[in-house]
């Protein structure tokens, strides 16, 4: 099969030839449709710290996908050879304390796919039967191999209820604007989003936020001052920390009103200060930090949302074929691009 791999410790990938996958018992083999560029693999692609401190060549990589299931090893019985299917990346142990008592997205033991073992970026992967998720054939590829990296939205955006509240999204990355989508179908009254992007800062527009405002042109004062304005002095319910940036960090617990909750999902490149007595303690503020989605709650939820008409088509800007791997990359770190998926 074709694949795409880390082959030696340096930046970039390769594109070779490995060896088809056999199922072995509890496995199943997927022929992928579609495989998504994550913020993850660019790292990988990249090779920075992270990703020598994390990868082992040789790796195929690629972990956000959707396919038809190949052939099945012994004992599986939740599939069938030609299910449609995406699959929760997260491999987890199922026997320690986080798993048992209901955590299990914060599992100690887990494996992640593309990461630990053999990833998407192939003609077929390798996975466990217990992470398979069958979709709906409605659902076209390019849209359902972006459902696990949906699912994070999906969790950072109702870890509280937003139904007829105000929110805040700073940060319209993929994720951010997946967020954006969500909050809008949950029924959210009004969401203002932040960015230093004007192209992004576009695409939330297409998504329906209500107001958006360029963190990169205007003073932290200013956007501090305009959403004020917006919520009649109040302050959002909710802010949704979807960038990772400092400035925004801040800025999402300046705009909080007191009692409000922040959801964290972006993750600084080092450490952060905060005044903690008056951007969060004095004003009784809830925070959630997000890793992941909770397993498998948050994917029953997501296929509720597609039924209630939550659209994320806009934030599929690209597609390419898997040998024009290079060409989503460059996107992703040019930033004129949502989210960029490859088809084997």
């Amino acid at each position: 099969m074709k694949a795409l791999a880390k082959t030696e410790p340096k930046p970039g990938l390769t594109l070779l030839q490995a060896p088809d996958p056999k199922p072995g018992p509890g496995q199943v083999v997927v022929r992928i449709k579609a495989t998504s560029l994550c913020g993850t693999d660019a790292h990988i692609y990249r090779w920075d710290e992270w990703a020598r401190s994390r990868i082992h060549p040789p790796r195929i990589i690629g972990h956000e996908m959707c396919g038809d299931v190949a052939e099945l090893g012994a004992g599986v019985t939740s599939v069938k050879v030609g299910d449609y299917v995406a699959a929760e990346s997260h491999f987890t142990c199922g026997i320690c304390f986080q798993c048992r008592t209901g955590q299990a997205h914060v599992c100690k033991n887990y494996k992640i796919l593309g990461i630990d073992v053999d990833g998407s970026y192939a003609d077929y992967v390798l996975l466990p039967e217990r992470v398979l998720w069958k979709t709906s054939r409605d659902i076209p590829p390019e849209l359902a191999c972006v459902q696990e990296p949906l699912g994070n939205a999906v969790d950072a955006a109702l870890a509280e209820d937003l139904t007829g509240h105000t929110v805040l999204i700073t940060g319209c990355g993929p994720t951010g604007l997946f967020a954006a989508a969500v909050a809008r179908t949950a029924g959210a009254a009004v969401i203002i989003a932040t960015d230093v992007s004007d192209y992004r800062i576009g695409l939330a527009k297409q998504l329906g936020v209500d107001h958006t405002l360029n963190a990169g042109a205007e003073t932290p004062e200013q956007i501090a001052a305009a959403i004020l304005e917006i919520t009649g002095g109040e302050g959002v319910d909710t802010a949704l920390e979807m960038s990772g940036a400092p400035a925004a960090l801040h800025q999402a617990f300046k705009s909080v009103k007191n009692g409000g909750c922040v959801t964290l999902f972006g993750i600084p490149t080092g450490q952060v200060s905060f005044d903690l007595p008056n951007e969060i303690i004095f004003k009784g503020i809830r925070v959630y930090g997000v890793t992941g989605r909770r397993l498998f709650k948050t994917w029953y939820r997501l296929s509720g949302l597609f039924k209630a008409g939550l659209d994320i088509r806009p934030v599929i800007t690209h597609t390419f074929p898997m040998t024009d791997f290079a060409k989503g990359f460059d996107l992703i770190q040019s930033g004129q691009c949502g989210k960029v998926v490859l088809f084997p």
